[in-house]
């Protein structure tokens, strides 16, 4: 029997037509769209859109089609500073560190570690939880 596949994995996918949400956090119930076909790939593991096969940035709901929506909750990166992991492991690609004292936008979190940006726009990836400041 096959695992199951990673959800964070699976594509994003683009609406079509102009977005109908004017307010991220509060979006139109009444607002109807279609899908467009599988959002793009970033380029590179180091990519500063905070989009995963199954969640989102919510500044993307109404343009990128998840599963989930997050609201960023930030973060300060503890005094030892942090690498920047492509995935939620020690032995993943590490695409960049943030500096002591920086905020992280927390998007996701599981299994000790943590998914988000590095501040509003910078880069997206996977750290320690134990590198932000409780």
């Amino acid at each position: 029997m096959n695992p199951e596949p990673d959800p964070s994995k699976r594509p994003a996918f683009l609406f079509a037509g102009k977005p109908a949400v004017t307010d991220p956090i509060l979006p139109s119930l009444h607002a109807s769209h279609s899908l467009a076909g599988p959002a793009p790939k970033a380029e590179g593991a180091a990519h500063t859109r905070a989009v995963r096969g199954d969640l989102a940035h919510v500044r993307y709901a109404g343009q990128i089609f998840v599963s989930h929506y997050a609201v960023p909750m930030p973060r300060t990166v503890g005094a030892a500073g942090a690498a920047l992991h492509a995935a939620g492991r020690e032995d993943a690609e590490i695409v960049g560190t943030l500096a002591a004292g920086e905020t992280f936008n927390l998007l996701d979190k599981a299994g000790g570690w943590g998914w988000g940006q590095q501040g509003e726009d910078g880069l997206v990836g996977y750290l320690p939880l134990a590198a932000l400041e409780p």
